[in-house]
């Protein structure tokens, strides 16, 4: 499994320069709110992924009075080799190059180095549109799959050209009519991978709820698509005149959404804030789980404040289910260092420890 060696950022949030070296175990990161303990998981991220964990522009991701950042590692890959990873973004130009050499294409890059990130923001998830739920089965398809990415990446375009045409005063039915066979394809590929997802993250959530929770509620995930109902072209062609009047594409797998229940009942709106926050550890947890079983090795862990918003109980349950399970390299953050070292030291006896102010970290 790529294992996170060293890793340079420069410019990045409130990280103005920073060379570290971590563990292969585990690495703890303590310090108080805004000292940029997320900013070091979210560098990692952003190496992985080419883009940050959060909803957040580049031009936004430049530490202030800069315009341009960049974040470079030195991985121990499955084979044993040590390749170095580094991406530039400034100017509205992005540069990306493994070991010396610049990719193609960036879509080359996903799934490289998977990871699995869990932080507060997650919350967002559960309270916010569909639009962050379908960002979260993307990103997690995206990097186990290939030619999900493609297809994901094929129908966003066609979707938009034919966005376009319906913004048109008088849009050309027999134009639209090409592009909605052109995009059944990848959508079909697309709903059929996102129902397969669900499929095999049901049983995972489930277990790694009870693990955590301790509780005897029932939890599992619902998807619904319009692709439940007929073809893409089919459900188009039904909401053509309705397009004409909005001038742009109302249904379609872009409009996907999944649903969180406990006891049959959407957690938004009957889950406590701990049932919230364990049943969003146990998704990212599945995510995790199925990500390993695809790979054949442990993908990066990213665990960000996850003690937060959990009793004794759940963060007991949470340190004995990571001790217990064949977890790879793992980033763990929270405010209170005591407490930390005292989950961590019950885990491992290799791990490393820093402390975050101001965006300077230092190895204790």
């Amino acid at each position: 499994m790529p294992t996170l060696k060293k890793i340079v950022i420069r410019d990045f949030r409130n990280i103005a320069l920073q060379e570290l070296f971590f563990s292969p175990n585990v690495n703890c990161i303590s310090g108080n709110n805004g000292e940029g303990k997320t900013n070091l998981l979210d560098a990692i991220h952003y190496l992985s992924m080419t883009r940050s964990a959060f909803p957040s522009q580049d031009r936004y991701i430049a530490r202030h009075g800069t315009d341009s950042f960049s974040v470079g590692g030195s991985f121990i890959m499955e084979n044993g080799l040590e390749s170095r990873f580094s991406i530039q973004a400034g100017a509205g130009e992005k540069k990306l190059v493994r070991d010396d050499k610049p990719y193609g294409r960036f879509s080359e890059h996903i799934g490289v180095l998977p990871v699995v990130m869990v932080s507060p923001g997650d919350i967002s998830l559960v309270s916010e549109s569909g639009e962050e739920r379908r960002r979260m089965a993307n990103a997690l398809l995206s990097q186990m799959d290939r030619e999900y990415l493609s297809a994901a990446q094929s129908y966003n375009r066609l979707l938009a050209l034919r966005n376009k045409e319906l913004k048109n005063p008088a849009p050309d039915a027999q134009l639209l009519s090409v592009l909605d066979e052109r995009m059944a394809v990848p959508a079909a590929f697309i709903y059929e991978s996102r129902a397969e997802m669900v499929r095999r993250l049901n049983p995972s959530v489930e277990s790694y709820y009870r693990m955590i929770s301790g509780g005897s509620e029932s939890v599992s995930i619902e998807y619904r698509s319009d692709l439940e109902k007929a073809s893409l072209p089919e459900i188009l062609s039904d909401c053509r005149e309705r397009d004409y009047a909005l001038k742009y594409t109302s249904a379609g797998v872009q409009r996907d959404d999944f649903v969180f229940l406990m006891d049959g009942q959407p957690i938004r709106r009957f889950g406590s804030q701990g049932q919230q926050k364990s049943f969003l550890v146990a998704l990212k947890f599945a995510q995790y789980e199925i990500m390993k079983q695809a790979y054949g090795f442990a993908p990066t862990l990213l665990l960000d404040d996850v003690f937060d918003k959990l009793d004794l109980g759940r963060i007991s349950n949470l340190v004995s289910m990571v001790a217990g399970s064949d977890f790879g390299q793992i980033f763990i953050t929270d405010c209170d260092r005591t407490r930390l070292q005292g989950v961590v030291d019950r885990i491992t006896e290799d791990r490393a420890y820093f402390e975050a102010k101001g965006g300077v970290f230092t190895r204790l």
